[in-house]
Formats: structure tokens, sequence, C-alpha cells
């Protein structure tokens, strides 16, 4: 609930006096604040419109009553909402002196949030009364103090003046010795009373922190469907009789771009574009020896034809990229390249910039290598020969391609390079260009995909790939939702070129519909690699990586012919794009709670979001995550999360649902049967029908 300042006239972070200099606790102690990263070191995260959880704990010495608030401020300093937190629910507000609530920043910018404690003179008098006037004791001292209480807010010229007629009336009442008790009592408690002093409350003692930072940055950022493919691979055409290939290029590819939009997707992200090194090029299927028409992995950077601020002759020239990325804005696609630092033998670097390399004791500069995997054509950079130089080289590329209308950048292996590097780029790019985003492709321990987001990344790749059970699923939704949302925005790929799953080469069609759903209903960011929807699922024996893979040679799709015979979860795809799109509630990531099922391959969770205007949307999601075979049980909901108001409820206190993805209609309640048959429909997605909306 938004609420008004109130009485501040006595406000103070701590005690007046000369004894209280220097102390680090005010009136009333205001403790553990969330969300705050080392101490406001770094800055917590936000998109514009996000619901972002905010807490403290916060408690007082005797049995008066405390209110807690917190305060939002724009990068002007200005506030903008100022909201009354609660306990939370359930065992986390049970005598943990523990408050909550949402705050909604409206657009980008630097802004700052506070929390605030009070003596509830309002609520202190209201519990007192309630308690001894049931049991006779001071009556009149206590109805009175109520009558003094209302009538000094009453005289409150900072309040509305309806709201202090409202006041005035309720505190005539309670000071009027004609009436019963019950009936002055009743005008103290009345429900247009407590709903002013709800808005803005009679407060006292006010102890206020100090400002916490909260970075909003724009939607992008933090909300949206991305959508990868190779553009070499879009139109490329293979001479059936010599076997040789002609490279699709960026022309060609844009022709893909309307497909892609249809679909829903918000950004499409290309692999490196750059020349591709000749040296140690990889064949087929990451062999050692490429053929004379094999074009390489485009993640070994470099060549004669340059390096990482060139284009690879293939693809066309910088006019046909600008093309490429005009059309996509037209469709409302935005488009990310691969930032991947790192060079083929023969890049430009090696020879005019050796220091940014690692030479061994032979004289060799070291390839890379994750064992027992090598990359014999691609040599690592070494940040600490000429960290600066290195830097700042980096830094033009990257504003190069800005220039070029690129906003977005996938960066590869940053959890290679020095995390103090990302910090400076990723501030310095700021500095020069307002709302470019950075993906963290980082798949490595917590502790350096945290720093990677504290430094600076909007966004990551993240385990869910391998979460598949629904213990891993269930537990690892709570920790990306609740414990690392502050810093850590997880983008949930549900494949890429180098990830293919056990669970996707085996599980059939409904692996896909599984997995697409939790990704693109769990978190506000998901992503697809071109083929998914194909349903590709060979691997490499031995890998969970594709067979013929396209990292290393062209693959041309039938598009048109998957899709008249049915073979394509393209419209799938499409449709929970939809959704989200029309859904705010799957637009936020805070607001996901996990909901009890009792079978042991059904996951069932909610999200909900009440926007400015009052209207609530809430999407319930209930998947079998088991791809070979149908599953049934109860799924048991934690309806306060549902925020259900009365007017929701039918006649025998249930409240009706609609599937998103079949149009049934049910009437549900705490308790519910489900079977779902992941060879006909693996999950619900539902939304709870709002009966006053």
């Amino acid at each position: 609930m938004t609420t008004n300042p109130g009485n501040t006239a006595a406000s103070t972070t701590k005690p007046t006096g000369s004894i209280t200099e220097g102390l680090r606790f005010g009136r009333f102690p205001i403790t553990a604040v969330q969300p705050v990263i080392e101490d406001g070191a770094f800055p917590a995260k936000a998109v514009p419109g996000e619901g972002i959880v905010v807490g403290a704990t916060s408690f007082r010495e005797g049995h008066d009553q405390l209110g807690v608030s917190a305060v939002l401020h724009d990068a002007a300093g200005a506030e903008r909402q100022r909201v009354r937190l609660a306990p939370p629910r359930g065992e986390r507000g049970m005598g943990t002196d523990r408050w909550e609530g949402i705050l909604t920043p409206s657009e980008p910018g630097n802004w700052t949030f506070s929390i605030e404690a009070w003596h509830d003179r309002y609520g202190t008098w209201h519990h007192n009364a309630e308690v001894k006037i049931a049991a006779g004791v001071d009556v009149e001292l206590m109805l009175a103090e109520g009558a003094a209480l209302l009538g000094e807010a009453a005289n409150d010229e900072s309040r509305d003046g309806n709201d202090r007629h409202v006041l005035g009336r309720a505190a005539q009442a309670l000071a009027d010795t004609g009436r019963s008790t019950e009936e002055r009592l009743g005008a103290g408690f009345a429900a247009d009373v407590t709903d002013v002093v709800a808005r803005q409350p009679i407060r006292e003692l006010v102890t206020v922190s100090r400002r916490y930072p909260l970075l909003v940055e724009r939607e992008r950022a933090g909300r949206g469907a991305w959508y990868e493919f190779f553009p070499r691979s879009e139109g490329a055409v293979k001479d059936h009789t010599t076997g040789a290939w002609t490279s699709g290029n960026f022309r060609t590819a844009a022709k893909r771009l309307d497909a892609v939009a249809a679909m829903g997707f918000d950004v499409l992200y290309m692999p490196p574009i750059h020349p591709i090194g000749v040296q140690h090029r990889k064949g087929p299927n990451n062999t050692l020896i490429a053929g004379p028409n094999d074009p390489g992995s485009p993640w070994a950077i470099g060549a004669a034809e340059g390096g990482h601020d060139a284009i690879h002759p293939d693809l066309g020239t910088f006019e046909d990229f600008d093309a490429f990325v005009a059309r996509a804005t037209e469709l409302g696609l935005d488009v990310a390249l691969d930032l991947a630092l790192q060079a083929a033998p023969d890049h430009p670097w090696v020879a005019s910039n050796p220091e940014w390399f690692t030479t061994r004791v032979d004289g060799s500069i070291a390839y890379a290598e994750n064992p027992p995997k090598k990359y014999q054509d691609i040599y690592p950079l070494n940040f600490d020969n000429d960290p600066e130089g290195l830097s700042r080289e980096i830094l033009r590329i990257v504003l190069l391609w800005v220039s070029h209308g690129v906003k977005i950048f996938r960066v590869d292996n940053p959890h290679t390079k020095p995390v103090w590097f990302w910090e400076w780029l990723i501030a310095e790019v700021d500095k020069n260009v307002d709302g470019v985003v950075f993906l963290a492709e980082a798949f490595t321990r917590p502790a350096m995909m945290h720093a990677l987001g504290r430094a600076g990344f909007q966004q990551s790749y993240t385990y869910f790939t391998w979460r598949n059970t629904k213990a891993e699923i269930e537990k690892y939704f709570a920790e990306v939702s609740h414990e690392s949302a502050a810093f850590f925005r997880p983008n949930f790929f549900v494949n890429t070129p180098d990830i293919l799953t056990e669970y996707l080469q085996f599980g059939g069609p409904a692996a896909f519909k599984i997995r697409a759903v939790l990704a693109a209903t769990a978190s506000p960011l998901w992503g697809v690699y071109a083929g998914y929807e194909l349903y590709e699922h060979v691997a490499r024996p031995g890998a969970e990586e594709y067979i013929d893979n396209e990292k290393f040679e062209y693959k041309a799709r039938d598009w048109e012919g998957a899709a008249a015979s049915g073979r394509t979860l393209a419209p799938f795809i499409t449709r929970l794009n939809h959704l989200r799109h029309n859904h705010p509630a799957l637009q936020d990531l805070q607001n996901l709670t996990v909901h009890h099922t009792t079978d042991d391959a059904t996951v069932a969770y909610s999200k909900h979001k009440t926007l400015p205007d009052g209207t609530k949307d809430t999407i319930i999601v209930v998947a079998n995550v088991d791809p070979h075979g149908a599953r049934e049980c109860t799924v048991v909901l934690d309806l306060a999360a549902l925020e259900l108001d009365q007017q929701d409820l039918t006649p025998g206190g249930g409240f009706y649902v609609d599937d998103l993805l079949t149009g049934e209609s049910w009437e549900w309640g705490e308790y519910n049967y489900v079977r779902r048959d992941p060879h006909l429909e693996p999950a619900h997605i539902l939304s709870v029908r709002r009966m006053h909306q």
C-alpha cells in the first residue's frame, strides 16, 4: 500500500541529545536492509515497472506498535513512492521482526531507497483500546485518548480535507459521552478511519535509514525473449555435386528476421561476425583438420581481413550490416552481437601486440584449454602485461559496434577475464552511451557468476539448462527469484550451440515443450538457439553438443517444410511469447512462489503482480517434467500468494482459472487435482480470473 508520510514534526534519526552522538542505532533499530549489495558498494538492479521486494528487520522495546515504511527516490532525489511494509507470509514473518513490501521504479536512472521505522500512534491506541475496553479497564481514558489522537490528526493541515473531516467526526464521536461505549469505540475503529490512517499514518519518533542505491536500467536489461542464429547459415546453399557451400550473408539472413519477430522474440543474437582464422582452423565436429571449404568456428576471431573491428567478407559490408540492423529495428528486434575476447593465431593483434597474450617458455603463444578440451584455433588474452592498452582497445571496439546500432552484447566466457576489467568496461561504455546491455555467458562457479553481476553485467546464462528434476527446478527457481535477484538476472536459455542436454536428447518433443514453458514463464528473460523449434536433438556421441555442430559448418534448415508438415514448435513458442507480452506477472522475477504438489515430477508455481491502477495479474503454472509419461497429483496452493479479493471468490469459496494454452476453465481452490500428459499438453498455464476487473 502506498502511504503519505503523515506527521513528521517529531522525526529524528536518533534521540536528541549529545549522549547519542556516534551511536549506530537510531530510536528504533533498522537492520538487514534488502536489497543491499556489499553494504551499498554496488547498486541493486531493477527495470521500469518491475516490482522490487524491499525489506528490513526492525523492532522496538516494550509493547507499543511499530510502523515501518520504504521510501523510493528518483535520480533527482525526489520522493516517488512510499510503501507501508508488513511481515512476510508464513514462517519468515512469525516472530522475526522482518518487514517487507514492493517498490516499483518508473524509469531508468540512479534511484535510491530508504527505510523508516516509527512509533505507530494509532496502531498502539487501537490495540490498547481493543484489549482494555473489552476487559473493562480504563474505558473512559482509552476513549479520551482516542479522541485526542484523532482530533490532533484532524487538525494536521498536510492532510486532505475529506480525510480531516473523517478524522474529526470520529474524534467527536469518541468524546461524546451521550453515546454507548460500543458506538464511541466503533467510530474510532470505523473503516473510513482506518483507511485514512493506512494512507497517511499518524507517526512519531521517525527513524530513517541511509539511502541505498537502486540502478534502474532500460527494459531490455531485465526483460526479453532471445533468439540465436548464425547469419552464415541463413540462406546458405550447398552444391550437392561438389559439396561446396555458398555462405549466407546479412542480406539473406535479414529474410529470416520476419519469422523471428513473428514468433514474438525481442532480441536477435548472432555469434561473432568477424573474419575467421585460417591457422589451426577446426573442421566439422571440432576435428583438428579443416578442409578447404570448411568455414571454421566464428569464435576463432581474426585473419588477414581484420579482427574484432571487421566483418567477415562472406557476410557482407558494414553497409549490409547497417541494413540488417535497420530491418531488425523495424520489426521491433534488438540486435545482440557476440563479444568474444580472444584471437585466432592469425589475428592482427598477435603481430601488433604480442604482449596481449601469454608466451610460454618455448616462445609459443598459449592457446585456450578447458581440459580435456583444447582450442588450438584460439589464443586467450592476458590482461596483466598491458592492462590499460588492451582495455582501451576493447572499449574502442565495443563503441564501434554501438555506433552501428548494437546496444546488446552477449559476452563469451567473461569468467576467463579479470572481474575488474568488466567493472571498468561496462562503466566506461555507460559513460559514453545509455542503455547498453551485457549478457554474461559464464557457466562457472556461483561466486564468479555473482561477481560478474555485481560488476555490471545486466544478465547471465544460468544452470537452468541442467536443472531438470522437480527438486532441482524448485530449488533453483527459489534461488534465482529471491536469493540473488538483486544483482543476478537469469536468462533461461533452453539450448545453445554448446549445450544439448540428455533431457532434450532423449525426451522427445514433449521435453522441448516442457523446457520452453518453464523458461518462458519462470524468468522474464529466456532464450532459444535456432533449431530448437525443429526438435533438433541428435548429439555427438559421448557429448552434450549437437552432431554436425553449426559452430564448425553451415546448416541449412527447411523452415517451410517443417511448418507445412507440422514438425515445428514455432506456434507453441509464439503462444508463450504472446502470453509473456500480455501478462505483466510474467515480466517480473521476484514475484515467483513455488507451491506444493504430491507428485515427484509435477512442478507448480505462481507469479502475481498488482499494477499501479490496482489491476491484478496472477499466473499459475503446473508442469509435468517427466517427458515420458502422464502424471497426476494434488496441487496445494498457498492462497495468500494469489492475493484473492472477496469478489473473486465463487459462492463455494473457490475461484476460476482459465488455461491460456487450451482455453479450458475450472473452479480451483486450495487443493486441486491435476493430470498432465506430456504427449498431449505437459503443462497448465492458468490465469486467475478477477471478477471485478
